[in-house]
């Protein structure tokens, strides 16, 4: 087995604290998103080399951090945004009503949280550190008794010939129930329903998706009508959703069995940032 680039016992998931941690998040997101997947970042984002908008500042900031660097400094090196449904609507708008009409999770679900911006720095892209990011989320569900989840998660690049199968199995297999289904906004919106389903290998599909996906879709994500193209990320959108149950019985109620100790010493809450 292939030796780990780190020490799993030194890494730490909680909310970022204070400006300092939110703006190292956003410099990874920078440094994953433009830097590698070739997002066209602003003249603002290109002179401070951070990938950054107005939902950061009502936002809460969930980050990984690796506490056993050379330097012995604390790294962040991975990072999720998190939205509460009474926050956007403090503020406006959540970030994914942008690309999709969520109206009938707003109509279902007074409790809903706003998955988004998650990154991972390439040596750390590991189950190690996905399952201490999915901990963190576990923790912030319970801490607001968030019932349901939602977010736009993507695929790279934004060639729909080279995503037609993965957006079909998407469709065909993992469809949103139509009383809670989010769909592109008309502008925007790019049908799926490309292949019909006996037209390709299921498993081998399932299998090139990015991790990130089949992560939501192993715990029990559906997704929404439609994908977006989003030429600044250089990505193809699909809407995800997904009920929070059995994201807290793998990640909280295990967690709780095996330490029965307090979150990393601290609690997940909206409070912390």
């Amino acid at each position: 087995m292939t030796a780990l680039p780190y020490d799993p016992d030194k890494i730490q998931v909680r909310l970022a604290e204070n400006d300092e941690e939110i703006k190292a998040s956003q410099a990874l997101r920078y440094t994953v998103f433009y830097e590698e997947f070739g997002a066209q970042p602003t003249e603002e984002m290109r002179t401070v080399k951070r990938d950054m908008d107005d939902y950061d500042a009502i936002t809460d900031h969930l980050i990984v951090l690796d506490t056993d660097l050379p330097q012995g400094k604390e790294q962040i090196v991975g990072t999720y945004r998190l939205l509460r449904r009474e926050i956007a609507e403090k503020h406006g708008q959540f970030y994914t009503s942008a690309e999709y009409d969520i109206q009938p999770l707003l109509d279902h679900e007074p409790n809903l949280l706003e998955l988004g911006r998650s990154c991972v720095l390439p040596n750390y892209r590991s189950r190690p550190i996905l399952q201490k990011l999915w901990e963190g989320i576990a923790h912030y569900v319970a801490d607001h008794n968030i019932a349901l989840m939602f977010g736009c998660a993507s695929l790279h690049g934004t060639d729909i010939n080279q995503l037609s199968e993965q957006l079909s199995y998407l469709h065909h297999f993992h469809r949103t129930p139509a009383e809670l289904c989010p769909k592109a906004v008309a502008n925007r919106y790019v049908s799926m329903n490309i292949h019909a389903k006996e037209d390709f290998d299921a498993k081998k599909v399932f299998i090139s998706m990015p991790p990130l996906i089949k992560g939501y879709l192993r715990l029990g994500a559906s997704i929404g009508d439609g994908a977006v193209i989003d030429h600044q990320f250089n990505t193809t959108d699909v809407c995800i959703v997904m009920p929070t149950a059995q994201v807290t019985d793998k990640y909280l109620n295990h967690y709780k069995r095996v330490t029965q100790k307090e979150f990393h010493g601290t609690q997940i809450s909206g409070d912390a940032v």
